[in-house]
């Protein structure tokens, strides 16, 4: 288990989660059976906006049951959030170097309707990951794991904590001129400002 990586499966995950996954060559072990933590990026993500950050929450289902395995989450429909995220991030960066060059790949996820959060935040992973060129497999557990150090990143990366990574230097931001830099913000604001050049900022 120490050659795999293990990863939760996050919303447009922050920038660090993918430094991590350039490191090293490793294949992700995607937790699926991990109880769900509240309040953590599996359902939220941080861009820039005019107005400094901005978290974006995918609403889930909420049980009556306490501790719920992450792979039974189902995303709730009640109101139309994808359209409010789409239109978020579009706002926020249509004016960016390659928002345009990436949006049609994007749009999929806020047309599409996934049943399960664990679904929907597997298929963006993917095509992220695909944007980056990092080729990496990504293997879902099949039952919990206990912690596996040193390569065990499910509590590391957290809204609440510090990142597990120091940026090396800013990069150009949409509104860089207005906030100053903006770290640890999700992937896309990299990906939409850098385009093709993210990967060596990682």
């Amino acid at each position: 288990m120490e050659s795999q990586l293990l990863l939760p499966a996050f919303y447009l995950p922050p920038v660090s989660y993918f430094h991590i996954i350039q490191q090293t060559d490793q294949p992700i072990l995607l937790e699926r059976f991990e109880h769900y933590p509240k309040q953590s990026y599996r359902t939220r993500t941080k861009i820039a906006t005019a107005n400094g950050t901005l978290d974006l929450i995918v609403p889930i289902i909420h049980g009556r049951k306490e501790h719920v395995p992450m792979k039974d989450i189902r995303i709730n429909y009640e109101f139309d959030w994808q359209r409010l995220h789409w239109l978020s991030l579009q706002t926020a960066y249509r004016s960016s170097a390659y928002f345009e060059y990436y949006e049609d790949d994007f749009l999929q996820f806020y047309n599409k309707r996934h049943d399960f959060l664990f679904d929907f935040n597997l298929s963006q992973l993917e095509l992220i990951l695909k944007c980056l060129k990092i080729r990496r497999d990504i293997v879902p557990t099949s039952t919990y794991i206990p912690l596996v150090e040193p390569h065990d990143f499910r509590r590391e990366i957290h809204p609440k904590k510090e990142s597990v990574w120091t940026a090396p230097k800013p990069y150009y931001q949409v509104f860089s001129e207005k906030h100053g830099f903006l770290p640890e913000l999700s992937i896309v604001d990299l990906l939409f400002n850098q385009g093709p050049q993210s990967r060596n900022y990682l």
